[in-house]
């Protein structure tokens, strides 16, 4: 193949000497590739180029794959292009991010327009544990641009069981530093905001900030708190909760007439019937499985693919590898979204 490849390159550099378009010496060297292939078939042997018919089949069925990827790149590029053709330039997508997020865009859902929707999307992610930690990752590695993260913890031993995002090399180092490293590291073209406080009253003006809330925290209290001033502030909540084998998710939103979590969780629980982790223990995985679908549901609601789950609870339990979904209903006499 030594003689093709010494023909090819005396036919680039004469097209580039007369200043010929580079689709025009790529035809000249398909040509010649063609002719190689016509002589390799009709002369199989003593060939000048040598090699065999099926070794230059092989070798032009990849360079086409070749041809059809950059083809196929520079047209999601024209797409993505046109869909936002009032952007200014510093706001859209960028080479590198068309490269990176390409499995999203040729996705019909999706598509140039919903990737653009999640760079211009602020996501609240309420918790940096078990829950946080694969929302946290899959909401950067999909491209949200902003992505707050709210928690008051440090990383412990204890965690690195099913915590993921964080590291042993981190450990007491406050979990909303830990995950912005781990963010940042897996996709610099997000923003990560990270609060290192406790979730609490004060914190109606942050949720405001945001399109979109998402809720793993471990309590509660916490939860109810997060639903309150998410209805306050008319933002849109995905929470999940988890313990031993099992977990549940819903996405909660009371301006679009859907029940609120308070709606479906009236009372919580008395003190002591539902053990925390550290009591009663969590399967490892289960805390990824639940986070990922929060990621899926914000990834959803943010682009506006696919039916999300408000008005749905669905319920994992995952030892005996069984999905229940159950239709949820908004309450008139819900104290924090009735009436």
């Amino acid at each position: 193949m030594g003689v093709f490849i010494i023909i090819s390159a005396g036919l680039w550099g004469i097209g580039a000497l007369t200043g010929a378009p580079s689709r025009a010496r790529w035809s000249m060297i398909g040509l010649l590739y063609l002719a190689v292939l016509l002589a390799v078939a009709l002369v199989p042997e003593n060939n000048p180029f040598g090699g065999a018919f099926g070794e230059w089949a092989i070798l032009g069925v990849g360079a086409c794959g070749v041809v059809a990827y950059r083809f196929g790149l520079a047209k999601l590029r024209a797409r993505v292009a046109q869909s936002t053709p009032d952007t200014p330039k510093a706001d859209k997508l960028s080479d590198a991010e068309l490269e990176r997020y390409m499995r999203h865009i040729v996705l019909p859902d999706i598509g140039g327009t919903g990737q653009k929707k999640l760079k211009d999307a602020k996501v609240l992610v309420v918790g940096a544990g078990g829950l946080g930690a694969p929302v946290l990752q899959y909401l950067a590695a999909s491209g949200v641009g902003t992505i707050g993260v709210i928690d008051d913890d440090v990383v412990d031993v204890s965690n690195l069981q099913r915590q993921v995002i964080h590291t042993d090399d981190r450990l007491g180092m406050p979990k909303v530093f830990s995950a912005q490293m781990a963010m940042t590291a897996q996709n610099p073209f997000v923003e990560v905001r990270p609060y290192n406080r406790r979730f609490d009253e004060t914190c109606a003006q942050l949720v405001a900030q945001y399109d979109l809330v998402l809720d793993g925290s471990d309590n509660f209290e916490t939860r109810y708190l997060v639903n309150r001033l998410c209805v306050e502030q008319a933002t849109p909540l995905v929470a999940a909760a988890i313990t031993q084998w099992e977990g549940q998710i819903s996405t909660y939103n009371s301006a679009s007439n859907t029940p609120c979590y308070q709606c479906v969780f009236p009372i919580a629980p008395a003190a002591g019937m539902v053990p925390s982790c550290s009591e009663a223990g969590v399967a490892a995985p289960l805390p990824g499985f639940l986070g990922t679908m929060m990621a899926m549901e914000a990834i959803k609601e943010l682009t506006g693919a696919g039916q999300g789950l408000a008005g749905r609870l669905v319920i994992y339990d995952a030892l005996y590898a069984q999905t229940r979904t159950i239709v949820v209903k908004k309450r008139a006499d819900c104290p924090i979204c009735g009436g």
